[in-house]
């Protein structure tokens, strides 16, 4: 939730609007050169991916996301009375359909003032409308920038990439809406397809993605915006209908890697907000919480990224809203300092935090703000000091919001880090009497994790919960290998690791061992037991679909939750002799630690250890049984 924004209850559906709107700015002077300080002068190297919790360039070098958000391209009307009027615009900033200040400062100014105050990286928002936006933005709304007369808000949009990414600094593109106009109420922006059909949302992506791909420094693509309940429907994570976000982000993001540029990061935002804001009701903000229990698998591991907002007015089960809607849940400013650190690790930054489970990646906080000059709330300070101690202390990839923001006679919204009055003067957070420059500074100027980051073991988890999984870019170029069965498959470069009893639920892994399918080698859908040698029964009175010698698992089919068949792929060489059976049939049967992490919530589990690899399922046909996953056959890889 961007603060300032009229916020709707949920259950009076659009009949109260709920005002947010943050104090105004007080008064200033000039701004300090943070960018000297080297935190976003380094050297990178596009594209960027990941390893484990870090985001890397090219090179392999850690590049930590010092953003921040240039807003206005996305709109800033708020929907009702004449949008050409100032005051019908959020906070009064009309940004006239693109980027805020285009009408007092130059591209350039504007740039340089990022790079000032230290970032690295630009979160820029946009809306579906803008992209088929075919008139004119108004001579005023770029009034400070001559040259871009006549064009249409997207191709300004263009000059603002060009721009930030010729001063060197990354931009992610975000979906922040459907519809040109300020969010985040019930507003027609809740959801992905609220305004619009999922399929329109997609070929938006590609369409985008691919209008960039020429430029490296365009380095990722953040799906959506503040997912939230509409008038009648909660969005959830994982029941494969129409409102399933995880479902959703799962396949936009591999569509934009295999379809538009495969370059990109793809930032997955949590839910924002389900239920209804009355107390006795159940209302809650998810997050990323979700995530432990079921995380995404790209085909091109090590370009997922999770993203979530935080803002002090908001909190872990408040909407944010004031006045009617309003509930009794504690804001974030009302928690102690250990209460809100221990609820942001529960709401977010665990993801980051617990190593070698398959939901690990990067985590992003894409939004978080506060008043400046103007705030004296005593909450609202100490909740901004307390929060970036927390970034600060756990080296978080961060964005605030927003960057740029008006001022007249140095008073105004407030919140942005940069403004500039009608005359093109500018107020900064330097200007020595902004309170947040203090902590502001440390944020930006703390090194945390630089240099190399190695490669580290990678875990995903295989849900074909709705349909198939197949993560594998190999199997997904060739024919169906199980028509009619829901099937899953290890990204390359993986192999299977461990299965659930029930729930269909699989782990993959590259621990030990990686690249044990050459592109050269083969594969086996195997169905029955013929390869199982005699005298080798690993699961007595029990099927047993095994690899044949020289391949190991990768991905298993499902009718129901039945297995249907086993996937091996063949490692064009040989495995040491011996095996054994990991029997989870009545109980969970993992390593110590569960290296991967729950990969099936509330099912029992199988797996092998982290120098095995799986080559065999065995399962029963006995009466009463559902032919459900019961041993794997684990075997040692040297």
């Amino acid at each position: 939730m961007i603060p300032g924004r009229p916020v709707v209850s949920s259950l009076a559906a659009c009949l109260v609007l709920l005002p947010l709107a943050p104090p105004a700015a007080a008064a200033g002077g000039a701004e300090a050169a943070v960018g000297e300080r080297g935190t976003a002068a380094a050297a990178w190297v596009p594209p960027l991916s990941t390893r484990g919790r870090y985001i890397v360039d090219a090179n392999g070098d850690r590049f930590k996301l010092r953003s921040g958000n240039w807003h206005g391209a996305s709109g800033t009307w708020t929907g009702s009375g004449d949008p050409e009027q100032d005051a019908n615009h959020h906070a009064g900033e009309n940004s006239g359909r693109v980027p805020l200040g285009l009408d007092r400062a130059p591209i350039a100014e504007i740039v340089a003032g990022f790079r000032e105050i230290g970032l690295n990286s630009v979160r820029l928002p946009f809306s579906n409308e803008m992209i088929r936006d075919t008139r004119p933005v108004t001579d005023a709304a770029v009034a400070a920038n001559p040259h871009l007369r006549g064009r249409t808000p997207l191709e300004v949009y263009d000059a603002v990439v060009a721009a930030l990414t010729a001063a060197d600094l990354a931009v992610i593109l975000n979906n922040h809406t459907n519809t040109t106009r300020w969010c985040c109420g019930v507003d027609g922006n809740e959801r992905w397809n609220a305004s619009q059909s999922a399929a329109a949302w997609e070929s938006d992506w590609l369409f985008m993605a691919r209008r960039y791909r020429a430029n490296p420094r365009v380095v990722g693509a953040d799906l959506y915006n503040e997912v939230r309940r509409s008038v009648w429907d909660d969005p959830n994570w994982g029941l494969g209908d129409d409102h399933d976000w995880f479902a959703a982000s799962q396949r936009a993001g591999e569509r934009i890697l295999a379809e538009a540029n495969p370059d990109l990061l793809i930032v997955v935002e949590g839910i924002n907000w389900v239920g209804i804001p009355v107390d006795g009701f159940f209302h809650e903000r998810p997050t990323l919480a979700p995530v432990r229990w079921l995380s995404h698998t790209l085909t091109a591991s090590g370009k997922l990224v999770y993203s979530a907002h935080f803002y002090d007015y908001t909190g872990p089960n408040h909407s944010g809203a004031t006045g009617v809607g309003e509930t009794t849940d504690p804001r974030y400013r009302d928690l102690t300092r250990a209460e809100l650190h221990d609820v942001l690790y529960r709401q977010a930054m665990y993801v980051a935090a617990e190593a070698e489970q398959h939901f690990t990646a990067p985590v992003w906080v894409s939004e978080f703000g506060v008043g400046g000059r103007a705030e004296t709330g005593v909450k609202q300070r100490a909740w901004f000091a307390n929060f970036v101690d927390y970034l600060v202390q756990t080296d978080a990839d961060f964005a605030y919001w927003p960057l740029v923001g008006w001022h007249d006679d140095r008073t105004g919204n407030g919140w942005a880090l940069l403004h500039w009055d009608r005359a093109g003067g500018r107020m900064g957070l330097y200007d020595g009497d902004d309170w947040r420059a203090a902590d502001w500074t440390r944020l930006v100027g703390h090194a945390g994790r630089t240099g190399h980051v190695d490669p580290v073991p990678r875990w995903s988890m295989l849900s074909p919960d709705h349909g198939d999984f197949v993560r594998s870019a190999r199997m997904r170029a060739r024919p169906d290998w199980d028509p009619g069965a829901r099937k899953a498959a290890c990204p390359d470069g993986q192999r299977l690791a461990g299965l659930s009893h029930t729930g269909n639920r699989g782990l993959c892994t590259d621990t030990g061992a990686a690249g044990l399918w050459p592109p050269s080698a083969g594969y086996e859908v195997v169905v029955d037991e013929r390869h199982v040698p005699p005298g080798g029964d690993w699961a007595s009175g029990y099927t047993k679909l095994q690899c044949p010698p020289g391949a190991f698992l990768v991905g298993y089919a499902v009718r129901g939750a039945a297995v249907s068949s086993a996937l091996c792929a063949a490692s064009g060489g040989a495995f040491p002799a011996g095996g054994r059976t990991v029997w989870f049939d009545r109980g969970d049967s993992r390593p110590a630690g569960a290296p991967g992490g729950d990969f099936a919530n509330g099912h029992y589990k199988g797996q092998c250890a982290g120098g095995e690899y799986a080559a065999g399922i065995a399962y029963t046909g006995r009466l009463g049984s559902r032919k459900t996953p019961d041993a794997l056959y684990c075997r040692p890889l040297r």
